[in-house]
Formats: C-alpha cells, sequence, structure tokens
C-alpha cells in the first residue's frame, strides 16, 4: 500500500491561476496513467503544493484504477533504499522492486545534484518505466535544467513529457486556502482579518498557513474575537522575529515520521494529548449498528430488525427516513426486502443528483431538499431547473430607479449617454465608465439603468460590488467551480460593475474581469462600470484593463447642483409630509453640501426632529437645528408690515441684509411707511 497521505487529493486542493494547468495535467495522467504527458515533472518553490499534488495523483489513480501498483518515494528514501540495497548485496533484487509499479511519484528531484551514480539509476528506472507504457512523475524545486550537474540525458527524457510549474499563489487563492483551513479547522474568522492575513504578500502557502495557524492559536486564548488590525500587528512581529537569524537557536525538531515532504494545500494540525492517542482501528459505526441489530433481532422478527438497522444507517448519513419508519409502525409488509431495495435506489439517485447539482450550483446542491429520499421528484424539477441554466447572478436592486434620478446640467451627459444605452444596449458607449466621488449617485444611476435593462425580453442583467464579484471568484475557487463561474457571467446581457477601483491588486479577479469584457464586447452585450476615479489613474490595476475600461465613454458625476438637491429634497419631504413646505425646501437645498448622501442626512435630521416634537417641519426647525439659531419668531399679522431688516428697536438686525448701492435711487428704500 503507497504512503500517501490522506488528506492529499484533489478536492482538498484549492486550484488557482499559478496551479490550474499543472492540476489538470495531474488529473489527466491520474486517469490515464502512461498514457498522456509521461514522464510528468513538477517544479514549484518550497511549499507551493507540490507534494500535495503528486499525492493527489496517486489517490485519484487508485480511484480509478484500484488493483493500480502506485508507490510515492522521496528522492532522499530512494538513495538511501539503494545504497542500503548495495551494501547487502541486494541491488538487483532492489531494482525489480519496481518491475510491477504501474505509476511511480517521484518527490524532490532536485538533491540529484552531483549524484551521478543516482542519477544513472533514475535514468535506467525511468527508461524501464516508459519503455513499459508506465507512468513516472516527479517534482522538483526547479526546472530540470537548472538542477547543477544533472546528467543530460534526464534533462531530455523529463522534456519529452511534459514540464509543468506552479508559482506562487494569488490574492483571490490565498483567500480561497485561508477560509479552507478555518472551515477545517473549526476557527471562523471575521473576512477583514482573513482578507487581511492574504493582503500580506506571503508567497508560500505552507507559510500562509503556519501565519495562520499563529493566529489560530491567538484566537484560542484571546477573550475576543480577533480584529484584522490585532492580526496584523501579530503577524508582523511574528514575521519579523522569524527573519532575525538566532545564534543559539536549537536546532529544529526532526518531522515526525508521517509527516509528508515538499508541504502542500492540507495545513497540519498542531498535535494534542488527544491527536497522539492511537485512533481504535475497525469501523465503529459498523460495529454499532451489528449490536443495535442484533439486540433488535432478539425482541422482535427478524424483518424489523433490518428496517431498524437502516434507519440507524441513513439517519447517521443525514437522510430522512420517514418511508421506513412507517413500516416498523404497521404490519408485516408484503416484500420489506423490496421496500429496503427501493429506498436505498432512490437515496442513491439523490446522490447522483446532488453531485450534478454541485458541479452546476453547490448553493443549489447544499439545500436539504437532496436528503428526503420521498421527494426525489422535486430535485430532479429543481437540478433540471439549474441545468437549463436559470440561476443568474446578482441583479440590479429595486430600490434605485432611473425615474428617480434628479437630473440637471451637471449631470446630463451621464443620463444622456444611459438613454441612449437603453436604446440600443452594446451598441454605443460601451463600456460606459461612471466616475465620481462617494455619495454623488454612482449608484443609483447604475442600478437604474440595469433595473431598466433588466425588464427588457430575454434579459439577464449581472449588478453587482466589485468586492462581490470577487468574493464570488473565491468561492469558486474554493470549490473548483471556476468553469461553472465563468459560464454564469458569460451567458449575461449586461454587466454593471459598482466601484471597480476596488480591483486593485486582485489579480486574479482582474485576469478573469479581462476574459469576461473580451467575451462580452465581442458579442456586443453592454457593460457598465463605476469607480472613484479615472480609469487612467486606477492604481494596481494591469494596463490592459485600464485601457479597455477607457476605449468606451468616461462621464463624470459631479457633486449634486443646486437644481438636483432641490429635486432630491422635494422628492423627501413629499415622500415623509405628503405636500413639501416651499420655504424648508429652500432652505435645505440650499444647505452647502458635497453629496447627495450628505443632503439626504439632513432632510432625515430635521423630519426626525420634527417628529419627536410631534409637529411638522419647518424652515425655522430646521436653522435651530442645523444652524443653533434660535427659530425666527412668527411674523406680526398687524397692517404695519415691514421688509424684516428693522427691529423692533428701530436697529438694523443684520448689516448683510442691507444693499448700500442700488442703481435706482427710489429703491434705496429700506422701510416704507404707511
Amino acid at each position: 500500500m503507497p504512503k500517501l497521505n490522506p488528506r492529499h487529493r484533489f478536492d482538498a486542493y484549492v486550484v488557482g491561476s499559478a496551479n490550474r494547468l499543472a492540476v489538470t495535467a495531474a488529473k489527466a495522467v491520474a486517469e490515464s496513467p502512461g498514457a498522456v504527458y509521461n514522464p510528468l515533472f513538477i517544479y514549484a518553490g518550497s511549499g507551493l503544493g507540490k507534494t500535495h499534488l503528486l499525492m493527489a495523483i496517486g489517490h485519484h489513480a487508485l480511484g480509478v484504477n484500484p488493483q493500480l501498483a502506485v508507490e510515492y518515494i522521496t528522492l532522499d528514501e530512494f538513495i538511501e533504499s539503494f545504497h542500503a540495497a548495495i551494501a547487502e548485496g541486494q541491488g538487483e533484487a532492489y531494482r525489480r522492486r519496481y518491475a510491477d509499479v504501474g505509476l511511480l511519484l517521484v518527490d524532490d528531484v532536485q538533491f540529484l545534484t552531483h549524484r551521478r551514480e543516482m542519477q544513472a539509476e533514475l535514468l535506467r528506472l525511468t527508461s524501464t518505466m516508459l519503455g513499459s507504457g508506465r507512468q513516472i512523475v516527479l517534482s522538483s524545486d526547479r526546472p530540470p535544467n537548472e538542477i547543477e550537474a544533472l546528467d543530460e540525458r534526464l534533462i531530455q527524457r523529463f522534456a519529452g513529457g511534459l514540464v509543468i510549474d506552479i508559482a506562487a499563489p494569488d490574492y483571490e487563492t490565498r483567500v480561497a486556502i485561508l477560509y479552507r483551513q478555518a472551515e477545517e479547522r473549526k476557527c471562523p474568522f471575521d473576512s477583514s482579518v482573513i482578507e487581511t492575513v492574504a493582503a500580506m504578500g506571503i508567497g508560500s502557502i505552507r507559510e500562509l498557513i503556519g501565519a495562520f495557524n499563529r493566529l489560530i492559536a491567538y484566537q484560542a486564548v484571546s477573550p475576543a474575537p480577533l480584529s484584522s488590525a490585532e492580526a496584523r500587528v501579530l503577524l508582523g512581529k511574528t514575521m519579523s522575529a522569524a527573519l532575525r537569524p538566532a545564534a543559539d537557536a536549537p536546532p529544529a525538531p526532526a518531522p515526525a515520521p508521517d509527516a509528508a515532504p515538499g508541504g502542500g494545500l492540507a495545513g497540519a494540525v498542531p498535535a494534542t494529548p488527544a491527536a497522539l492517542t492511537p485512533a481504535p482501528t475497525g469501523d465503529e459505526f459498523g460495529s454499532f449498528l451489528t449490536e443495535i441489530s442484533s439486540a433488535v433481532a432478539r425482541q422482535v422478527e427478524a424483518w424489523r430488525g433490518r428496517v431498524a438497522e437502516a434507519i440507524l444507517r441513513w439517519q447517521g448519513e443525514g437522510y430522512r427516513t420517514a418511508r421506513l419508519e412507517r413500516l416498523l409502525d404497521a404490519d408485516a409488509p408484503v416484500d420489506p426486502d423490496a421496500i429496503l431495495r427501493d429506498y436505498e435506489d432512490d437515496v442513491e439517485q439523490l446522490r447522483l443528483l446532488e453531485a450534478e447539482a454541485q458541479d452546476l450550483d453547490a448553493q443549489v446542491a447544499g439545500t436539504p431538499l437532496f436528503r428526503d429520499p420521498d421527494r426525489i421528484e422535486e430535485v430532479k424539477t429543481e437540478v433540471a431547473r439549474v441545468r437549463e441554466g436559470l440561476s443568474p447572478p446578482p441583479g440590479p436592486a429595486p430600490i434605485w430607479q432611473l425615474s428617480g434620478f434628479a437630473e440637471s446640467a451637471g449631470n446630463r451627459m451621464a443620463l444622456h449617454a444611459a438613454r441612449a444605452i437603453l436604446v440600443q444596449p452594446g451598441s454605443q458607449y460601451n463600456p460606459l465608465v461612471i466616475i465620481g466621488g462617494s455619495g454623488v449617485g454612482k449608484t443609483h444611476l447604475l442600478h437604474g439603468i440595469g433595473n431598466v435593462l433588466a425588464g427588457q425580453t430575454g434579459a439577464i442583467v449581472a449588478c453587482l460590488r466589485a468586492p462581490d464579484f470577487v468574493d464570488e471568484l473565491i468561492k469558486a475557487i474554493d470549490q473548483d467551480r471556476v468553469t461553472r463561474w465563468r459560464a454564469r457571467y458569460r451567458r449575461v446581457t449586461a454587466l454593471l460593475l459598482d466601484d471597480v477601483h476596488l480591483l486593485g491588486g486582485k489579480e486574479r479577479t482582474q485576469e478573469e474581469l479581462f476574459w469576461l469584457y473580451n467575451q462580452l464586447a465581442e458579442s456586443g452585450r453592454q457593460m457598465i462600470f463605476t469607480s472613484s476615479v479615472p480609469p487612467r489613474e486606477l492604481a494596481d490595476v494591469e494596463p490592459r484593463l485600464r485601457t479597455r475600461l477607457e476605449a468606451g465613454l468616461v462621464v463624470e458625476l459631479p457633486a449634486p447642483d443646486r437644481e438636483v438637491r432641490q429635486a432630491i429634497v422635494d422628492r423627501m419631504l413629499l415622500e415623509k409630509l405628503g405636500a413639501p413646505d416651499p420655504e424648508l425646501s429652500a432652505y435645505l437645498a440650499g444647505r452647502p453640501v458635497e453629496t447627495v448622501r450628505a443632503l439626504q442626512g439632513l432632510v432625515q435630521r430635521v423630519i426626525a426632529a420634527a417628529e419627536a416634537m410631534d409637529q411638522r417641519p419647518t424652515v425655522g426647525l430646521g436653522r435651530e437645528l442645523l444652524e443653533g439659531n434660535p427659530a425666527a419668531p412668527a411674523r406680526r399679522t398687524s397692517q404695519n408690515r415691514t421688509s424684516g431688516l428693522l427691529s423692533p428697536t428701530g436697529g438694523l438686525r443684520s448689516r448683510e441684509k442691507v444693499v448700500w448701492d442700488w442703481p435706482d435711487v427710489a429703491d434705496r428704500l429700506i422701510e416704507d411707511f404707511r
């Protein structure tokens, strides 16, 4: 039996852009050993998952063909065992050890440096395996031609198959790895903590998991959840200390006998007393079922015992057993074995349908529907719905309608472009990039356009924030569903992405958006983006993506002018009061604000204060609340009306309200006494 780490399988390997080609080749080799890519040579830096991938090939190959002889060995073990065999005069017997191996996995080939005799032995073994159509897979921390003093014949042998590398993971893959680690370790963290760790740029997966282990340990003894700031400080100190060589540091402990060389993606769990306790052998659950079945069989009829055993089994696997439980309440059925077989057939169908749903849409596959054999017809209908592609991406929010977007001279160009797009989507202004500061209405306009587009026949509109777009991709990477994720967005008729400037530094997302952009542009489908800065000023965004954003129309939404502010205030007061107060509306619209959000906050503040005082909002209340001035006194109803410039004592109330030089002398009269 090959000594393959049970944790190192393909389903535990997070696939990203840095390792996708290597994983694809590895799966092809595992499914058809000796038929493709023979030999397969995988090279990568330390801690990037070479060993994990080698062992995953072994596990997958055994799953396809359990009779296949699989051998995993490190080069150190290869050398030591060969030297021991030579010392005992068993050199030929050692060579015959690999005669029946159908899949040979050799790790850490870089240690062949300056070992001429072992290079010759590996060359002989490689030639023998290739000649007999058997598969050999090797890994190294560098490509064959960079291994010092490596025999040229070996380099040619390796080059005759496939030499492929694994690069350092990008940001999205690092986030996906950390989320998986947190889930496996049952230690949830706030997303900001995981993003902080991923953003530190730790290139080695092993070091990344090691850093995360430190946070897990810190969290275990901390009374409060770890914050992103604390994580940054903690890892910053730890990493700084790790970079300082310790002159008197004790030697590192030797690895455990079963530790996998070369690292991988499945994080090692620190040893605990419980973890060191030998695991009991045998199938405990099967023994438990046997004992229960025996006890029941001694008390009731044999068929009842079989039904009870089946109930325990399927409940243990999470399936509903109402159908079987009803048997125990009835008299002896005509053919209980047939009923049990039908139930098992339905469970098997559920498993197949769930596997298909998992490939199509993981969210659908996780519903309890797939655990009830009595609802199998509903499951079939649901899977058929997903199969037909009826699970669209996030759409525009209905609260933001284009009809509610106030128009003025400042935003007229943006609205003109929006209306042109609605007439002929994808034919002009594609892409449309709306830029502006926070709170000026970019999101409102984006979703407003999206809602109109979504109302058109056959439309599938994706409208979401850039961070949500990144999160979806990370989940797809974690679940190895990137192909399904791509298909989901490639079928849209319009892509509307908010806050695209937040994609800075997200290399993998930028790459996916680049290819998605090209496909949507070629098929004439509309794209709209919003950003806080012009495309040419996007930080940490690839030039090829920036230039494409600049290829359409870039329009700016300025701070709301008086016309826009007046329309917004009137609408809000109308919604809240039924009829706006002209004086209050004019006063609030005249307040100096830079954003729509700030203006809405002022209006809400005045309305809330009026409600607390159980009165209608007035301009006087607004002044008192927003300026801190007392409310103006009620206007006198006597016949002696004044302009309001003179106080009752005859003095000027405010010198700012006096015009000292008017063109017409007659207009210089301040008070008109009657």
